[in-house]
């Protein structure tokens, strides 16, 4: 009869369930997940020599896989004082005009060595020679950068995206173009740099 049934009582959650819900808002990690987790932190060495080797290592092949980027151009990998379009238009504009400043080491040298040869006329006519040397690095270095500013200016009116590019500039243009990096995408007068293939292999062939 109606009248002598009960209304089923509805069933109350688990204390399990509450439980795997509460601490820090997120369920309870399962025992698969329990047991990764253990694996991934038994490949730490607990050694701290053995953990301090691994580090450098590590930190070998980040450097290593860093300068292997940075060669090959990636932006990605660059230092930061070399990333952004202003500091790439800065290397493009110096790498494709040829500077005299990019003498000024060889020439340095060269003036060091003939300085211990014990002649004071081939001394005086060295000294002369290196001041003449200077002075035509430093005027052409001044139409350079003169020349530089002016077009980043007409590119990047604000001041905040120039900061720091003439020193840049300096600074690459008195290294020799084979040691700059990153290693510079165009030559003299503007054409671009062809990538390095690799050479084909000779055919051993018989006779």
């Amino acid at each position: 009869m109606k009248f002598l049934s009960r209304s089923t009582p509805e069933p109350e959650p688990l204390a399990h369930d509450a439980e795997s819900t509460s601490g820090k808002g997120r369920p309870t990690p399962t025992r698969k997940e329990a047991e990764a987790l253990r694996k991934q932190t038994l490949k730490v060495p607990t050694d701290p020599k053995a953990a301090k080797k691994a580090a450098r290592a590590r930190a070998a092949e980040e450097r290593a896989a860093s300068r292997a980027a940075m060669l090959a151009g990636d932006e990605k990998h660059l230092p930061a004082r070399d990333q952004g379009p202003v500091r790439g238009f800065i290397r493009d504009f110096v790498d494709g005009r040829w500077a005299a400043a990019e003498l000024f080491l060889p020439l340095a040298l060269l003036v060091l060595v003939f300085g211990f040869i014990p002649m004071p006329n081939i001394q005086a006519y060295v000294s002369m020679t290196w001041l003449f040397l200077i002075m035509f690095i430093i005027a052409d270095t001044t139409i350079l950068m003169l020349r530089l500013n002016r077009e980043l200016k007409r590119r990047w009116p604000a001041d905040a995206d120039r900061k720091g590019a003439t020193l840049y500039a300096a600074m690459r243009v008195l290294q020799l173009r084979r040691l700059r990096l990153p290693p510079p995408k165009v030559r003299p007068g503007g054409r671009p740099v062809k990538p390095k293939t690799p050479k084909p292999a000779k055919d051993a062939a018989t006779k």
